[in-house]
């Protein structure tokens, strides 16, 4: 039977490195596009992008990665790879700054976002108090897939 460690490894690593993209992209210049519009528009576009976002391919990219990154951790320590530290490691890193601060900070602020009412006043003022907040936290998020994904690469390099 052909040995799975590797080969999950370098799923976690893809997996991990394309959140960190994601989370990057937004970073990066979505969040400054947003912020070209005024308030109450980025609020109304920020609304329908985090409706797609709870879609599947956003949503089996995430967790996929997150459900890989556990069982190929558990692997790595059952047989007591070289490369178990690392990959726990990268599992951990993934897990807390791409998942749970996904659901501890940016999810709480994207419904309180979706909770605002239509009105411009409140859109605007949901707007500024949502974007700093979320901002920063998708900076972690960005950096954290970014992390993990090294800290697999690391993994395969000394599994293989």
């Amino acid at each position: 039977m052909t040995d799975l460690l590797p080969l999950l490894l370098g799923v976690s690593a893809i997996g991990a490195a394309v959140a960190g993209g994601v989370f990057f992209a937004f970073s990066g210049f979505v969040m400054q596009g947003l912020d070209r519009l005024s308030a109450s528009e980025a609020a109304r576009a920020m609304r329908a992008i985090n409706v797609t976002a709870e879609r599947p391919p956003l949503m089996i990219e995430l967790f996929g990665t997150a459900l890989v990154s556990v069982v190929v951790a558990v692997m790595a320590l059952v047989r007591g790879s070289d490369a178990a530290w690392w990959t726990c490691a990268a599992a951990a890193v993934y897990l807390v700054a791409v998942i749970g601060v996904t659901a501890t900070a940016n999810v709480p602020r994207n419904n309180a976002l979706a909770a605002a009412a239509e009105h411009p006043d409140a859109l605007a003022s949901a707007w500024n108090a949502y974007h700093p907040g979320w901002t920063r936290w998708n900076h972690v998020r960005a950096v954290g897939g970014i992390v993990a994904a090294a800290l697999f690469l690391v993994a395969l390099a000394i599994a293989v």
